[in-house]
C-alpha cells in the first residue's frame, strides 16, 4: 500500500493553472487551517475522513494536504482500501509555502 502517488506545490500549482479538474482536500485540523489553506481546498479534519469517504468520488483526481505530507499520506493509504485512489501532496503546505513565488 505504498505506491501512493505524490504530487509536489510545484506540480499541483501547473495543474491548477492548466484548469485540471481537482478535488483538494487539506487533513489538517481547525487551528492549523486558519494559517491558510490552498484555495479552493475542502477541509475535512483526519479525523473525520471516514465518516466523509462514502462522498469521495472514485473517478476524479484526489489531493490530500496536511502540514508535512505525513498525515495526508495514511489517509490516501485508509482510503486505498475502499478503491478510492488518491495524491499525497509530498511536503505539505510547509512545502507548498517554502515555494511560493515571491
Amino acid at each position: 500500500m505504498n505506491d501512493i502517488p505524490q504530487v509536489t506545490p510545484d506540480e499541483l500549482r501547473q495543474r491548477l493553472a492548466a484548469g485540471e479538474d481537482l478535488l483538494l482536500i487539506d487533513v489538517r485540523e481547525d487551528d492549523e487551517v486558519a494559517t491558510g489553506m490552498i484555495p479552493g481546498a475542502r477541509h475535512i479534519p483526519m479525523g473525520q475522513i471516514p465518516q466523509h469517504s462514502g462522498e469521495l468520488p472514485a473517478d476524479t483526481g484526489i489531493i490530500f494536504i496536511c502540514r508535512s505530507g505525513a498525515r495526508s499520506q495514511r489517509v490516501c493509504e485508509y482510503l486505498q482500501q475502499f478503491g478510492i485512489q488518491a495524491s499525497n501532496l509530498s511536503g505539505g503546505m510547509l512545502e507548498w509555502n517554502e515555494t511560493q513565488e515571491a
